[in-house]
């Protein structure tokens, strides 16, 4: 398994540990889009982990494995050379020699992601993996992004932050980037992937010290105000500010 930083080239080691930026957040609740945003107003890189996961989900597929079959999963894990850009401007997800930005994103994928993601040695794998790419990204800081970056990835972090957002909500905002799509199939498949991740960890929960943001009733840009208005109390205070 290996993996990159924003450049195809190794990147110089930083002199000190980049910022995390840990965010978290159950399906459809902007957490990517958003935590890109932010990445982006603070000239900072961007992780999405979720990505790891789909990638995963696709290598297993495109081998004919059983999702649902954990020890089939950590074999296919074992060949799995896994490449994800940091660069907000230039994203890109890699398998191989294979571009999946865009086929990760498959419906098929979705399906089989939480089939991945609740194998437990096959999260600490991807969790250490996680925490290799901001080490040695070479980057002032890294906004994180996922289901338990708040808790297990990245639990220390100095700014944790639960975005959520009403069920309801959730699911128009999801039902709208999906427009070929019917909205009480993405609502049924958005609770049905929360319900099933849920087993695994508790994302609609923070845990002690995150901060929680609420975007039910904000727009894009105000919830990506309300973050960077967290990042900036929380930072502030951590530097005496």
């Amino acid at each position: 398994m290996t993996e990159s930083t924003p450049a195809a080239t190794t990147p110089a080691v930083a002199e000190s540990t980049p910022v995390v930026i840990a965010l978290d957040g159950p399906a459809g609740s902007g957490k990517s889009s958003v935590s890109k945003a932010t990445a982006g107003r603070l000239g900072y890189g961007f992780l999405d982990t979720g990505a790891a996961y789909r990638a995963l989900a696709w290598h297993a597929l495109e081998h004919g494995v059983d999702t649902s079959d954990s020890t089939a999963v950590l074999e296919v894990f074992g060949d799995f050379h896994y490449a994800i850009s940091l660069d907000t401007d230039d994203r890109w997800v890699r398998v191989g020699d294979v571009d999946v930005t865009t086929a990760i994103r498959e419906p098929r994928v979705t399906d089989a992601v939480s089939g991945v993601a609740r194998v437990a040695p096959v999260r600490k794998a991807v969790n250490e993996l996680f925490r290799r790419l901001v080490a040695s990204s070479g980057l002032r800081g890294v906004v994180v992004e996922g289901r338990d970056i708040t808790t297990v990835v990245y639990p220390d972090a100095p700014v944790r932050i639960l975005l959520t957002a009403a069920p309801e909500v959730r699911a128009a905002r999801r039902s709208k980037e999906l427009t070929n799509q019917d909205a009480a199939k993405v609502a049924a498949a958005l609770h049905k992937r929360d319900a099933a991740d849920s087993t695994v960890v508790d994302f609609l929960t923070a845990a002690p010290g995150v901060q929680v943001v609420d975007s039910t009733h904000l727009d894009f840009e105000q919830t990506v105000d309300a973050v960077l208005s967290v990042v900036d109390s929380t930072m502030g205070a951590r530097d005496g500010r």
